[in-house]
C-alpha cells in the first residue's frame, strides 16, 4: 500500500494517542507516557512538527519534534521524539520515512540541529552521533545523540520542555 506523510490535523489527535500507546506498549526503555507527552506538547504550543504516516486513510506512524534548551544558550535546536509506528507495521520503512521528512522540515526551517534519545545503531543511519560536548543529564551518553543541520554541534546540557514530565 502507498505511504504518505502529512502534518497532523485536528481529527488525528485521538488516533495519534492510540498509535503511540500501542507502539510503546512493550518497549523495554519506555515510561509508557509518550502519548501524554505529545498531548502536553500540543497543549503548551511546543509541538513544532507533528507528522503522521498514512497507508490509505489509516494512521500507521507519527513523529513529534519540539524545541529544546541548551545551557550554553545555543539557539535553533530541537528534540525529535516520540516517534511511533504501529507494531504490526514496524520494520517496513515507515519510521525511516518519518525521520527523513521531519529532518528535511527542520532543515527547511533553518534549525541548527536536532537531538534524540534512542538506539545508537538505528539512528546512526540518519547521521546522529553521541558528542561529549552535548549531554542530557542522567542519561547514558551513547543513547543521547545529536545531528547538526546548520553549523556545528552545540555544547552544553540539553533540557526538554516540561511536557516531557507528563504522566496523564
Amino acid at each position: 500500500m502507498h505511504l504518505s506523510i502529512r502534518g497532523e490535523q485536528t481529527d488525528d489527535v485521538a488516533a495519534i494517542a492510540r498509535l503511540t500507546k500501542l507502539a510503546f506498549a512493550t518497549a523495554e526503555h519506555s515510561s509508557h507516557t509518550e502519548q501524554f507527552i505529545i498531548d502536553a506538547l500540543r497543549r503548551s504550543g511546543q509541538l513544532a512538527i507533528s507528522l503522521v504516516a498514512l497507508e490509505g486513510d489509516e494512521i500507521v506512524g507519527h513523529v513529534a519534534v519540539s524545541p529544546v534548551t541548551i545551557s550554553s544558550g545555543a539557539l535553533g535546536w530541537y528534540g525529535l521524539g516520540p516517534i511511533s509506528v504501529m507494531p504490526e507495521r514496524q520494520n517496513l520503512g515507515i519510521g525511516s520515512a518519518l525521520m527523513t521528512t521531519a529532518l528535511d522540515e527542520l532543515r527547511c526551517r533553518g534549525a541548527a540541529g536536532c537531538v534524540l534519545l534512542g538506539d545508537p545503531l538505528y539512528y546512526r543511519r540518519f547521521g546522529f552521533r553521541s558528542h561529549a560536548c552535548l549531554q542530557l543529564p542522567g542519561v547514558p551518553p551513547e543513547y543521547f545523540q545529536a545531528l547538526a543541520l546548520h553549523g556545528e554541534i552545540a555544547e552544553g546540557a540539553v533540557s526538554y520542555h516540561a511536557s516531557f514530565e507528563a504522566t496523564c
